[in-house]
């Protein structure tokens, strides 16, 4: 049975248990049973993270690794970025676009040294992301899907401390490190990276150790289970795109406000232009601009503006449309991210988004509403 056959069992992570064990509410999320929240609820365990540490368990998504000496130049022929000089220990955000520039995934990639690449993609991208690699790559290098490891993230402030207790060589590292250490008697990759804004870790371990380094995290006093609401609400304050929402097949990297993520290598004027699926598009929307592109947005009223939302003009002109929205518990306000004309795409601009047939006025914002937090060193 396929993970979209409509009478496929939910799967679960090697943490099931663990996550009923602490009273969380399960949901379906990529074909998973995923906790949502914990009796604590969302708005504490957003809290705790920007205070403290949150322990995330995102082994729903694909861990890939890419073996052989051609495995960088191969790679590098799917995505804008540059991977052929990503120096070893280190991990760079990527793209997978299609042949129109439209964003088929984000994910990340990492070099381990030794012709071996780490990528990690979306949970519910995994099928599509593994075949496309499987497919253009095979030639190249192995392409090895990493089914029996689990990944967790141990975000915020307090990460950094808890990390250096388990593996003191972790101290060093900052943002978008990896490193291959042994936790719980076990080798784990890790990657001081995240999806929360926050400083904080990305561990790979095998299934079977998932469980035991989990109950590890959770005896320090800092660090609290976290679920997929608090997850979302976290990353929306930290300004970052969730695919499928934010990103898509239908909208490029220039559209998306990710021209940062473009290595500058890589484009028309860079050493090693062009060469991978939408490159045309993308340099085309690069030098002519786009009609559209993705702004922060800030409802100016206590309701929450949810993905979806039409958003309008002083005339009532439909000028664009939410993707992302709900309520910023740092910022005790709503926040949203969406998609507007390209005129209209400087903060502080002033729109309306309709909310059940009503205007909520909304000003457009830059991202992130939260300062980042990364380690930098």
């Amino acid at each position: 049975m396929s993970d979209h056959d409509s009478a496929a069992p939910m799967l679960r992570t090697p943490l099931y248990d663990l996550h009923v064990s602490l009273g969380a509410r399960m949901v379906p999320f990529a074909g998973y049973e995923m906790p949502v929240q914990y009796p604590a609820g969302i708005l504490k365990e957003h809290n705790h993270t920007r205070s403290q540490a949150g322990l995330f368990d995102v082994s729903h998504m694909g861990q890939v690794m890419l073996v052989g000496p051609d495995a960088a130049a191969a790679l590098e022929a799917l995505v804008p970025v540059d991977i052929v000089d990503l120096p070893v220990g280190m991990q760079r955000y990527a793209l997978f676009l299609n042949d129109q520039g439209g964003v088929m995934d984000d994910l990340m990639v990492a070099n381990f040294g030794d012709g071996r690449l780490f990528v990690v993609v979306n949970a519910a991208c995994k099928a599509q992301d593994i075949a496309h690699m499987q497919q253009h790559l095979s030639a190249r290098c192995k392409v090895e899907v990493l089914a029996d490891r689990a990944l967790l993230a141990l975000q915020g402030p307090a990460a950094g401390a808890v990390m250096a207790r388990l593996a003191p060589e972790t101290a060093n590292m900052v943002f978008m490190n990896t490193a291959t250490v042994t936790l719980v008697g076990t080798e784990c990759y890790i990657s001081r990276s995240g999806y929360t804004g926050e400083d904080g870790f990305e561990i790979s371990v095998p299934a079977d150790k998932a469980e035991a380094l989990a109950k590890e995290l959770l005896s320090h006093p800092e660090v609290a289970p976290i679920g997929l609401g608090a997850r979302d609400s976290l990353r929306l304050e930290a300004g970052l795109c969730l695919y499928g929402h934010d990103l898509d097949q239908n909208t490029s990297p220039v559209e998306s406000s990710l021209l940062w993520a473009l290595s500058k290598v890589r484009r028309a004027d860079g050493a090693r232009p062009g060469g991978y699926p939408g490159a045309a598009a993308v340099f085309e929307h690069i030098a002519k601009g786009v009609a559209r592109k993705r702004v922060g947005l800030r409802p100016n009223a206590r309701v929450p503006v949810r993905e979806g939302a039409e958003l309008v003009d002083a005339d009532g002109r439909k000028v664009g449309v939410v993707t992302s929205g709900g309520f910023g518990p740092t910022l005790e306000a709503p926040v949203a991210m969406g998609y507007v004309e390209t005129a209209l795409a400087k903060p502080g601009t002033q729109l309306a988004a309709m909310v059940r047939g009503k205007p909520v006025p909304v000003e457009v914002a830059s991202t992130p509403f939260v300062p980042q937090r990364y380690h930098r060193g």
